[in-house]
């Protein structure tokens, strides 16, 4: 075994107990069936990086009801994808995320942005791409959301889980725009396209590795 893959299972160690500290209160119950709708779902908002390959992740984790691809986190109302791929927005591309907490916990979601998603330590970078519009960043939508994200980054780097400290911006979701059709499922549309099969398909491939057991061959919807 090497050091390359020493570090890796250390670090998939290191992230799962810290996981279970901080989600402590947020673990999902039991549903009666699988086939019953949820009674009752929350929403956040994701952003690292371009929102296809972040919206592919979550459409394949189990117990998100919808992922959509989108602009959350600047100013301007209504935004287009060419207005935001400017930088001048201050929107990040960006994935809002449904889902059913008695099959999945926000802890869990955690689990999977801070570590198969994308890489929480670039600032205003992800990958090829290059701006804040490309920034990590999560949209809280209630407090119990807020106090989990901050007090599950502060152990993170506590425990030097990353050689850098995070620079996830964590802030108060104040309005989300749906990304125009054409980008939604993009990634699922477009595997052979060689961005898809460079910088998102892995994250899939590493999702299905690393949390079998979130991982779901059923697509989430979109809104």
């Amino acid at each position: 075994m090497n050091k390359e893959t020493d570090m890796k299972r250390s670090l998939q160690r290191a992230m799962a107990a810290l996981a279970l500290v901080v989600a402590g209160s947020f673990a999902p119950a039991r549903s009666a069936s699988a086939a019953t709708p949820p009674a009752k779902t929350e929403t956040v908002v994701f952003a690292g990086g371009c929102f296809w390959g972040i919206q592919s992740v979550f459409q394949h984790t189990k117990g998100v009801v919808s992922a959509t691809s989108g602009y959350a986190g600047g100013t301007a109302d209504r935004p287009d994808y060419e207005q935001v791929s400017s930088g001048r927005t201050g929107h990040a591309e960006s994935v809002k995320v449904t889902f059913d907490p008695s099959q999945i916990s926000y802890g869990q979601l955690m689990r999977v942005f801070f570590s198969v998603a994308h890489d929480p330590t670039t600032l205003n970078r992800q990958g090829p791409d290059v701006g804040t519009q490309y920034r990590s960043a999560i949209f809280y939508t209630t407090d119990d959301q807020k106090r989990a994200t901050e007090a599950y980054i502060d152990q993170l780097n506590k425990a030097h889980v990353y050689s850098r400290p995070i620079v996830t911006e964590v802030k108060a979701s104040k309005g989300f725009w749906a990304a125009e059709a054409y980008h939604q499922n993009y990634a699922e549309l477009h595997p052979d396209q060689p961005y898809i099969a460079i910088n998102d398909a892995p994250k899939v491939a590493n999702l299905r590795k690393q949390f079998p057991e979130l991982y779901t061959d059923k697509l989430a919807a979109h809104d």
